[in-house]
């Protein structure tokens, strides 16, 4: 089932000498008959207004908490304060986490589809990882194996250069990406990953061919901050956090952030007039069986959750930007972010 992009001609014209916006983009290029699996409907309408925190709805003596990575990273870090919070605000009284690393996150995703896919006490955590490593490796379970709660977090790119980097600014980097894209190599997380879909999509908003894009996949951020420093990349894409201290230290130069308008003290690469944004956002999602009513309920507890000091704690001391979104729109979210990872893939021409 092809994804309910309306064609070009119902699309707004875009003005002369402005970038197309990333859905009329992502139309253009999927006309390369990329396809895409609809998803699971929501359990709620998306909210529009936060409200006050109270003490939630008691929905479960023990929740369980899939986390599909290994212990430590960022959605273990999300999924272990999210079941705290819910401990804290009397939703339930014990959280029981399970673990499965591999592969982006889709062996956790067919485990939980598997094995909870109609658990009324289960969730899961995800994010635009998992999305990239679903596009790229193409397995039999997908999202619409699962059932959307809610958006929760989002943390965004910096594009950085070496400080003495003739590009200044992100109009310096798209003429740079136009002239010779292949003589601008990225350095960035694995390959396939966030960081290398949107040195794609930046690629593609600069009108350059993302197939010549020249993409250097290291470890880390600290890697990446390295590979600028030697000379062996001559942009790069991380975490504000992975770049900060570089940055502070004016041994690196920010070009821009990923998200839609200026953030932690850094244009947006959009205000820039270079239309490509991105958010590496974290979810959670419940099994594709569970029951309208008690996924209903398993939302509310969440929401509350978020709203209790001990999550509010968690986004300072992460340095999250809170993004809560359920509901069609979560569910219209993922569909374009799922259009945007096969497109970027296809052109990138990545392989599992």
């Amino acid at each position: 089932m092809r994804l309910p992009i309306p064609p070009d001609d119902r699309l707004p014209a875009t003005p002369a000498g402005a970038c197309p916006n990333r859905r009329q983009m992502l139309v253009r290029g999927s006309a390369l008959a990329m396809l895409c699996t609809p998803l699971a409907h929501a359990a709620a309408p998306a909210a529009s207004a936060r409200p006050v925190a109270a003490a939630a709805q008691h929905v479960a003596r023990r929740l369980r908490i899939v986390i599909p990575a290994n212990p430590g990273g960022g959605w273990d870090q999300t999924g272990r304060a999210l079941g705290e919070a819910l401990v804290a605000c009397g939703a339930t009284e014990q959280v029981e986490y399970e673990n499965i690393g591999g592969k982006g996150g889709t062996l956790g995703l067919a485990q939980f589809a598997k094995h909870h896919g109609s658990d009324p006490d289960a969730l899961l955590i995800g994010g635009m990882v998992m999305v990239g490593a679903l596009a790229l490796q193409k397995p039999a379970v997908t999202l619409s194996h699962v059932q959307p709660l809610a958006r929760l977090t989002s943390d965004y790119l910096v594009v950085a250069v070496h400080q003495d980097s003739p590009i200044r600014n992100a109009r310096d980097m798209a003429a740079a990406l136009r002239s010779d894209l292949a003589q601008q190599p990225f350095a960035g997380g694995s390959a396939g990953g966030v960081d290398h879909i949107f040195a794609g999509l930046v690629a593609r908003a600069a009108k350059a061919s993302p197939e010549k894009l020249v993409y250097k996949p290291f470890a880390g951020g600290a890697q990446v901050v390295e590979a600028l420093r030697s000379h062996q990349a001559r942009l790069g894409i991380s975490g504000y956090s992975e770049f900060s201290a570089a940055l502070a230290s004016g041994q690196l130069r920010a070009l821009g952030i990923s998200s839609r308008h200026s953030l932690l003290g850094l244009p947006s690469l959009r205000e820039q007039g270079l239309d490509a944004d991105m958010a590496n956002w974290r979810a959670v999602f419940t099994g594709r069986q569970v029951p309208a009513p008690r996924a209903q309920a398993l939302l509310a507890a969440i929401e509350q959750a978020t709203l209790h000091d001990r999550w509010q704690n968690a986004l300072r001391q992460n340095r999250w930007e809170p993004s809560w979104q359920t509901g069609r729109d979560f569910t219209g979210f993922l569909e374009l972010e799922m259009t945007t990872a096969s497109v970027m893939t296809y052109l990138l021409k990545l392989k599992a």
